[in-house]
């Protein structure tokens, strides 16, 4: 496997959760998703390789009573239930490889900030859509953000895969439809900047 366990351990543990290039102070283009689906509060939410986000938190706030973040590392989901405090054990917290984890569950909402464009070769991006369809209910979403086709072709070490919106909603199949999508300049804690695409997909009944 490109990803491995061992290299994600390595990251969070070398490096602060505001000194890798993904963070972000407010996750503010995913709750503008999020928002515009008007989901109940007893919805089930999916945060995948949502690591040091502030994302869970968030959701909390406004009102989410199910709310689940994955991550391939420990060491992440462990600083993301510091950071949280009292309100982390409202959250469920799974370290899991989503290439081979069986969520045993389905979810209203799939959400994945630069996991997806991780999955380089063919049998990895095949793993992660399979487990993202068998966990998105019918009729739930998925809001998938990864490197644009101006993105940076390497991310922490890493080669990844840029994608158009179209090539993310193909990735989905048919059983998904393309509903909304954004292009938008990240802003890293660096000074460098990162071309994003967003895509929001539904998942047909």
């Amino acid at each position: 496997m490109s990803t491995s366990r061992q290299h994600w351990e390595a990251v969070y543990a070398e490096k602060k959760p505001t000194e890798v290039s993904w963070f972000e102070d407010s996750p503010r283009v995913s709750l503008d998703f999020i928002s515009s689906l008007e989901l109940e509060p007893s919805a089930p939410l999916i945060d995948v390789g949502g690591g040091t986000s502030h994302l869970a938190g968030e959701l909390l706030s406004r009102g989410f009573r199910d709310v689940t973040v994955t991550d391939i590392s420990a060491e992440a989901l462990e600083r993301a239930r510091t950071e949280l405090g009292p309100r982390a054990s409202e959250v469920a917290w799974e370290v899991a490889d989503v290439r081979d984890y069986d969520f045993g569950r389905q979810y209203a909402l799939w959400h994945d900030r630069a996991v997806f464009h991780f999955m380089v070769e063919a049998e990895d991006a095949s793993a992660y859509l399979d487990a993202a369809r068998k966990a998105v209910a019918p009729g739930g979403h998925a809001i998938m953000a990864t490197f644009a086709p101006d993105g940076p072709t390497s991310c922490s070490g890493l080669p990844v895969k840029r994608y158009s919106v179209a090539e993310v909603a193909a990735a989905f199949g048919s059983d998904f439809t393309l509903t909304a999508s954004r292009e938008i300049e990240h802003q890293t804690p660096s000074g460098n900047t990162q071309q994003f695409v967003y895509a929001h997909l539904q998942r047909i009944h």
